[in-house]
């Protein structure tokens, strides 16, 4: 019962990590404009995303234009996008993997191997989590070393987005579901009880227990 407790309360994290990483890695918010001037009221924000670049108007109007370029993206850009496709190809992976040796499915018969193959899902995950965490790291970096940076104007200056935050608690997610998963251990192969009872003395003809019974 704990094992396939800590399978749920693993996969639902996993899984809701997975689905997390899929939205940091379609919302254009990882780099927003940086309100740093003396003026407040301002026309318009800029987002900068894997995928595209938005300008939100002032008046609620927003304009988006797709990179047209892959080459012309930035290391840092072109990183996020492969480290974070693979993450959420490797998260469905790790579902189905997970989903063929849970306890509640009967693709494999033996208790053992179900377990492995819920461990196997678990790292899966881990690997999962570490993908993403490499280009959320990385263009945190980058943004603020350029906020910081007097040399950078300030109308190219940014600031963390909320694709970034919603990156890492995904990361967050995917790394304790499945350190769960992992910690699930194989049970052994009899499921029941292993007490043997003595077979019942017979008794004599005489109605008195046999001797033999006591030696």
């Amino acid at each position: 019962m704990v094992s396939a407790g800590l399978e749920i309360v693993g996969l639902s994290m996993c899984v809701i990590g997975s689905l997390l990483v899929m939205v940091a890695c379609g919302l254009p918010m990882w780099k927003v404009t940086a309100f740093i001037e003396a003026n407040i009221v301002v026309a318009q924000t800029i987002w900068d995303g894997l995928w595209m670049t938005c300008v939100v108007q002032s008046t609620g109007q927003m304009q988006c234009k797709v990179h047209d370029s892959v080459l012309a993206l930035t290391h840092d850009l072109q990183a996020a996008r492969a480290l974070t496709v693979i993450s959420a190809v490797l998260g469905v992976l790790g579902l189905m993997v997970v989903i063929a040796g849970a306890q509640c499915t009967n693709c494999l018969r033996t208790e053992y191997v179900k377990a492995r193959v819920v461990n196997a899902g678990g790292i899966i995950y881990i690997i999962s989590g570490l993908f993403v965490l490499v280009p959320l790291c990385w263009m945190a970096n980058n943004i603020i070393s350029d906020f910081y940076n007097p040399q950078v104007p300030s109308s190219k200056k940014r600031e963390i987005g909320a694709a970034l935050y919603i990156g890492w608690a995904a990361t967050a997610l995917l790394l304790i579901g499945g350190t769960l998963l992992c910690c699930s251990c194989p049970s052994s192969g009899n499921t029941g009880y292993s007490v043997k009872y003595a077979p019942t003395k017979r008794a004599s003809q005489n109605g008195d227990y046999d001797k033999r019974n006591y030696v």
